[in-house]
């Protein structure tokens, strides 16, 4: 295993996190930081003051965890994915937002985008924060789930769609898009704001699941428009790893980061099943 191959110098853990590389493949395609994604980045930004990354997909804390009820695969189970889904109030959850993404923005390349994926409980706090920092919003795209979780409470309309928000660093950046990939991935006309994906299924969870976890497709999609082989993407809150598996797929380079150490074994789990 390469010792320091992001070139990050010293990286002493912390209360927060032990910031130590937890899995890197031979040729050092894919590295997997088991490190809190702020001081990730702040050495990132650190040592590669240009920017490092071509492209960050980032599924942050939804903070929608309040102990109620919903239904998933056919049984009633609480919302509640853990502390770092809480929410703490709306101005620190803004303030989190905020934080994470003037980091990714200043880690990005002049040319980098950004995805950021999430339900209307922080979208929406995403993309005032991206206004603030300067970014320049993309594309809002809708992804539409075609059989999603019942309304128990029949008081308003069933949750069935995810925002993703599509920015460019700033509005000098030339950013990627490939655009004719697109148009043949759907059939010669020019694809829309609105995509259907099935939530992952069991062959995706088959090594362990994360509750927020993303379909492949919807990930490789995200890749492949703005990225070119041998891009390098990041991945401040990797889950399950999903993203690293995708880029891997289309030939990228993959580096995330992960604070949980149940999710930083299921994520090297799946990045060394690719050999």
């Amino acid at each position: 295993m390469a010792v320091d191959p992001l070139d990050l110098g010293v990286f002493p853990r912390s209360r927060l996190s032990p910031n130590k590389l937890a899995h890197a493949d031979a040729d050092g395609r894919a590295l997997l930081y088991h490190a809190n994604c702020l001081e990730f980045l702040d050495r990132v930004i650190e040592r590669h003051p240009e920017g490092l990354f071509d492209m960050v997909f980032a599924d942050p804390p939804y903070f929608l965890s309040n102990g109620g009820v919903t239904c998933h695969g056919g049984k009633m189970v609480k919302v509640d994915k853990g502390d770092w889904d809480k929410s703490r109030s709306p101005d620190l959850n803004h303030e989190f937002n905020s934080q994470w993404l003037q980091r990714c923005q200043a880690a990005l390349k002049p040319n980098g985008t950004l995805w950021v994926s999430g339900t209307h409980h922080v979208i929406y706090s995403v993309g005032f924060a991206m206004q603030q920092l300067g970014m320049k919003i993309l594309n809002d795209i809708v992804w539409e789930k075609p059989n999603p979780p019942p309304n128990l409470a029949c008081r308003n309309f069933t949750h069935s769609t995810e925002i993703l928000l599509w920015a460019a660093k700033n509005g000098k950046s030339k950013h990627l898009f490939n655009y004719a990939a697109m148009k043949e991935e759907n059939g010669g006309k020019q694809m829309k704001s609105v995509w259907r994906f099935t939530a992952p299924g069991a062959e995706e969870k088959s090594q362990g699941r994360h509750p927020t976890q993303k379909p492949l497709a919807l990930l490789a999609r995200c890749i492949e428009a703005s990225t070119q082989p041998g891009d390098l993407v990041f991945d401040p809150f990797n889950g399950s790893g999903t993203t690293g598996v995708a880029a891997l797929q289309l030939d990228r380079r993959y580096v995330g980061c992960e604070l949980d150490p149940a999710y930083v074994a299921l994520s090297s789990k799946r990045l060394q099943a690719m050999g």
